[in-house]
């Protein structure tokens, strides 16, 4: 039994997201959307909330499920018995990050591999950071996220009608 761990912040989970998730839930027995605490980053959801939505992004695929961790990834690699850290490329500019962080995981835990799945070119250009943006001036994210994320974006961070600040 394979499994891979697909990492990130998810502050949102965005349809980018999804998309890999979904792909990976075709090619791995079991997929675990790895919710990073992150506290380098200030995320405008809780780590309790990011995971609550990204389970709901994520219902109806039987062999994926959603933990939230605190640890170094390789710790977490071990705790969940993952053989396969997964990560989306959307560009080639992800891609010099990526591998610095592949090298040093592969330093800290040989056993594990770690594989780049290129996101499909209609989910390219969305990041989380940019639909916050978007949704922080009260633009409409719909088509980059999923409808409970929208809704839960709509509550956490437009501008109240009228504000120009």
């Amino acid at each position: 039994m394979i499994t891979a761990l697909y990492p990130g912040t998810f502050d949102p989970p965005t349809n980018g997201h999804l998309d890999i998730v979904q792909r990976a839930a075709r090619l791995f027995d079991r997929v675990v959307v790895a919710v990073a605490a992150n506290p380098g980053k200030r995320p405008a959801f809780s780590l309790e909330e990011r995971v609550a939505l990204s389970e709901r992004v994520v219902d109806g695929l039987d062999n994926v499920e959603v933990r939230s961790f605190d640890t170094l990834l390789v710790d977490f690699t071990r705790e969940c018995d993952a053989q396969v850290v997964l990560r989306g490329l959307r560009a080639v500019s992800d891609f010099e990050f990526e591998f610095q962080l592949a090298g040093m995981n592969r330093r800290l835990a040989p056993r594990v591999e770690t594989l780049f799945l290129p996101t499909s070119e209609q989910f390219s250009y969305i990041s989380s950071s940019l639909v916050r943006e978007i949704a922080k001036l009260g633009g409409d994210v719909s088509e980059f996220v999923h409808p409970l994320v929208v809704e839960a974006l709509a509550g956490r961070l437009q501008r109240p009608t009228g504000s120009i600040t």
